[in-house]
């Protein structure tokens, strides 16, 4: 025998050890429980139990002895509390270790909920049925005919109803049976221990539209739009049940949600940041020549488009596209985490497609899906404020200019204001000739050379540069998601918003500001209708009366790496905002960090869930009675142009 494989022979491979659901080993995870320490082992069968912290319920999973499954675990996964096991397993050991978490737990809180999901019958389709037309379908087991669990069971089958998948509504179906188990299988815990220990049961059946009934392949647009949707309905009725069969009382059914994320959650983060922060995008489609490109066009009477430069992309676009889909989102469970990761690389992707199409014509149609078109309500909002003011308005104090070194220190001192916070960060200011206005990038503030600032604009400027963009970016810093310093999907629209805003708080909101914002938006749809550099700068000039210089910037900033309409969010951003407030929204929350309007309610699950905690610094102006009082004043204004002359309320 050749001596490798006597060797072999006589040193045999060490063996993996398999995990047990023995006694010792379910003593040991409620001696966890009762610690009140996260649980998360390993079950016989590739299984999981996780329990995030001390609660009053626990969803399970048993996969099926026989036939694939699909997905259907996916909807448990990212739940506070969730077992996912084989159903080919012992079902004896596996009911003694859920009887024995229930008992432990129910003593802390006086009942327990049990819910286990399972997928329904497949929904036979052919060639004939539109795949897009199949809604979400679930069938609700109540396990509680005596009416202990209805309002529970309520609260379960409105959320679910909520759920859409191909815009079509889902449709549940209630049924009441004591054995609300998948069939085939058997029950975990005898209906008479359930009662001695004070746990009750539901069933969820979910019809798995999530894959194909002729190949099993899956449809994850589909799942993670059902995932989200049940997850929130889930936790809607541990809410109800908590708040009607236990003695806990949590302050929102959000606050039910994990507070803990996995592995990969925190990997995807820091890959998505490390991305976002390895270019500045609007840095590299704005022109360094743009002063040179007034005499030239100056010089031409106004009828040759100035040529502009841009600095070199210091990134490879298709590499960073490569490492982008590298990033693995599908092992991120939370569908809230999984949602914000998902919009933040699709518009990367759309940033790095638009820096490989600089000064081409598809810049301006990647520049609309990135910041939306100018429609039709927010172009008649722009013309009306330009009605409403006169042209070439010189409402600013002209007795004095502050020089951009004058500027800078001024805004030192804001930055020292904040603390050791701010130093921490790197928060800095930079006169450079690199820019021909100000830029906030990366908690640094750049204040071009040629910047003259009116005295009566500092504090408004102060606070829209130092008081938003650089504090929400310190404030991001502070959260454990690197993705609210370096910018939640679509954030650009409501900073810009905000920190208009704050210039109206202030009360430095001028009606030039505001013609100017309105001017931004007009020269977006003129670029959108096809109009060219200089038939906008014409337009602007001689139907909206702005001073040449004023129309040339605009235009410069419009027309900018082949058609850039971010311009148009500034007053888009601003409107959403008012509205906001005037809503009953908390302006003090839109300051954790760099987030879009529509991820608000987002943010504030992940706060009641201690994801997020709640921000470290707040602009200085919320602390002032007299901006306070302008805030409130918001619900008097009819239009924006009464913010120029709205007075607070006494």
């Amino acid at each position: 025998m050749p001596r490798e494989n006597r060797r072999r022979r006589e040193s045999p491979a060490r063996e993996v050890r398999r995990p047990q659901i023995s006694q010792a080993f379910i003593e040991e995870v409620c001696g966890q429980l009762r610690a009140a320490t996260r649980v998360r082992r390993r079950l016989p069968g590739e299984g999981t139990l996780h329990i995030d912290r001390q609660l009053p319920f626990l969803c399970v999973y048993r996969r099926p002895k026989t036939g694939a499954d699909a997905g259907t675990e996916r909807l448990i996964h990212g739940e506070a509390s969730y077992l996912v096991a084989s159903a080919g397993g012992s079902t004896a050991r596996l009911g003694a270790l859920v009887e024995q978490v229930v008992e432990t737990l129910a003593a802390e809180f006086g009942a327990f909920l049990l819910v286990e999901v399972w997928a329904g019958a497949e929904v036979q389709q052919d060639e004939t049925v539109d795949p897009e037309a199949v809604r979400p379908m679930f069938r609700v087991f109540n396990g509680h005919p005596d009416g202990e669990l209805d309002a529970t069971c309520e609260s379960l089958d409105t959320a679910l109803r909520r759920i859409r998948v191909h815009r079509k509504n889902a449709r549940v179906h209630v049924e009441y049976r004591r054995r609300a188990v998948p069939p085939g299988l058997k029950i975990l815990l005898p209906a008479s221990r359930m009662r001695a220990l004070g746990c009750y049961i539901l069933g969820l059946e979910v019809q798995p539209i999530y894959r194909s009934t002729q190949t099993g392949e899956s449809f994850p647009l589909v799942m993670r739009a059902l995932h989200r949707g049940v997850s929130r309905a889930l936790k809607r009725a541990f809410f109800t049940f908590t708040k009607t069969r236990t003695t806990h009382r949590p302050a929102h059914f959000s606050a039910l949600g994990p507070r803990a994320l996995n592995k990969a959650a925190w990997e995807a983060d820091r890959r998505l940041a490390e991305i976002a922060n390895s270019f500045d995008f609007l840095l590299q489609v704005s022109p360094i020549n743009t002063r040179a490109g007034w005499r030239r066009f100056r010089r031409s009477g106004f009828e040759r488009r100035p040529v502009f430069h841009y600095r070199p992309v210091p990134v490879d676009p298709g590499e960073m596209k490569r490492r982008l889909y590298g990033i693995n989102l599908e092992n991120v469970d939370d569908p809230v985490i999984s949602a914000l990761f998902h919009a933040k690389r699709l518009e990367l992707d759309r940033q790095l497609t638009m820096l490989l199409e600089r000064g081409t014509r598809n810049f301006l149609l990647g520049s609309q899906q990135l910041y939306g078109p100018v429609d039709d309500h927010l172009r008649d909002c722009a013309a009306g404020i330009l009605e409403k003011f006169p042209g070439r308005t010189h409402d600013e104090t002209f007795s004095g200019r502050f020089t951009p070194a004058k500027f800078a220190e001024r805004a030192r001192q804001e930055i020292a204001s904040y603390g050791a916070c701010a130093d921490e960060n790197g928060c800095e200011v930079i006169v450079t000739d690199e820019v021909s206005g100000m830029i906030c990038s990366q908690g640094k503030l750049l204040v071009g050379t040629s910047v003259r600032i009116p005295r009566n604009r500092v504090e408004a400027l102060l606070q829209h540069e130092v008081g938003t963009h650089l504090l929400t970016y310190v404030n991001g810093r502070g959260q454990p998601l690197r993705q609210l310093s370096s910018g939640l999907a679509g954030y650009e629209e409501l900073q810009e918003g905000l920190a208009v805003l704050s210039e109206y708080l202030v009360g430095q909101l001028s009606r030039a500001r505001l013609r100017l914002l309105a001017g931004r938006v007009v020269a977006a749809r003129y670029i959108e209708d096809g109009a060219t550099f200089v038939e906008t700068f014409r337009k602007l000039e001689r139907n909206h009366d702005f001073e040449q210089r004023t129309a040339y910037r605009i235009t410069t900033r419009i027309y900018r790496g082949g058609g850039l309409t971010k311009d148009a969010v500034y007053l888009r951003g601003l409107i959403r905002v008012v509205e906001f407030i005037r809503n009953g929204g908390d302006v003090r929350t839109l300051f954790i960090g760099k987030l879009a309007l529509d991820q608000v309610a987002t943010i504030r699950e992940l706060l009641h869930r201690g994801v997020l905690s709640a921000p470290r610094l707040e602009p200085s102006y919320l602390n002032d009675p007299a901006s306070m009082r302008r805030l409130s004043a918001l619900a008097d204004a009819k239009h924006l142009v009464e913010l120029v002359n709205l007075k607070p309320r006494s």
